[in-house]
């Protein structure tokens, strides 16, 4: 009889009692987009990694995923091999630790959450998508082409097509508030005079400063401030000015939370030492001190107990994030 092996992970051996669940709020979260299981999920994953992978991928969501509940139920690794095959999955793509900030009427907690992907994702999709858990959706296995031996049905012949009597042509199309800027900038400024060739070449680069917010009289001011006294190639002067001085990508403001509506606020913490901050500041789900070459699952701790300059300084910078948040 043949048993189909469902993951590349190897099997962990089954458990009489179940498997603690965090409480409400905590524990394991999935995330959608993920593709089916297969037999090649963490194939690239050294061994452990991979056992311990193929573990959490089945675990249900709000199972319990600190190291010491993972590492009861694996009887072939301890705490500290757990903990290094979890960063190991955070390089890898495979998980993100968050802590969230959930606030009810009169109640405002921390949460920690452990956000899971089957699907190895990079740094750019973590930060980007964020973290918001979402019903996980799995990507449905594309159905296999019925093979058949029936020859295809003759195609009949198209008949003619009646006559069209001839169309008058379209309109030209207005031009766009880019190309209309850099046309009226001779009438600004005469050194500035562009020929319709000249605009239409820098139209697509006056669209960019459109699309991040600027109007046509900032537009003016940013290209005719401060001239020379003599220009001698228009069109190379702006096309100059156009790309030195494009505005900064200003992110729209997220909308207010409604009056009475639980606040939810959400940042990632480092796998390995727990430390908040930005997802810029924690590439592959890990802070700058934990990432730092040469260092190993027993680095030496602050004196003390007390964290270092660097953990304090990552932490104010997310909990002033936090406080500019409506």
């Amino acid at each position: 009889m043949v048993i189909q092996q469902v993951s590349s992970a190897p099997r962990t051996p089954a458990s009489s009692r179940p498997y603690p669940m965090a409480k409400p709020g905590y524990g394991k979260r999935s995330m959608p987009g993920q593709l089916p299981r297969s037999a090649d999920d963490f194939a690239l994953l050294p061994a452990r990694e991979r056992y311990i992978a193929g573990f959490i991928d089945h675990l249900p969501d709000g199972a319990s995923m600190d190291v010491k509940s993972l590492a009861k139920q694996l009887p072939l690794y301890g705490q500290q091999a757990v903990g290094s095959a979890l960063r190991a999955l955070a390089t890898a793509g495979h998980l993100r630790r968050v802590r969230c900030l959930v606030g009810e009427p009169g109640q405002v907690r921390w949460v920690s959450r452990t956000f899971w992907s089957r699907t190895a994702r990079d740094n750019e999709w973590w930060a980007t998508t964020g973290v918001t858990p979402a019903p996980t959706a799995e990507v449905p296995a594309p159905a296999p082409l019925a093979a058949t031996a029936e020859a295809p049905a003759p195609v009949p012949a198209a008949s003619p097509a009646p006559a069209v009597p001839p169309q008058r042509s379209p309109a030209p199309a207005a031009p766009s508030p880019a190309y209309l800027a850099l046309a009226r900038l001779g009438r600004a400024d005469s050194r500035l005079a562009l020929s319709a060739a000249d605009c239409a070449a820098l139209e697509a680069l006056a669209a960019e400063w459109f699309a991040r917010g600027v109007d046509t009289g900032y537009l003016t001011q940013a290209l005719t401030a401060g001239l020379p006294p003599r220009v001698g190639s228009p069109v190379g002067f702006v096309r100059r000015r156009l790309t030195d001085k494009i505005p900064a990508h200003v992110p729209a403001a997220p909308a207010p939370p409604a009056p009475g509506a639980p606040v939810h606020r959400v940042m990632l913490e480092c796998t390995k030492c727990g430390t908040p901050g930005r997802p810029e500041a924690l590439p592959d789900g890990l802070c700058r001190p934990c990432r730092t070459p040469g260092q190993g699952d027993t680095a030496p701790e602050a004196p003390g107990g007390r964290p270092s300059e660097e953990d304090v300084r990552t932490l104010t910078a997310g909990l002033r994030d936090l406080l500019k948040s409506p």
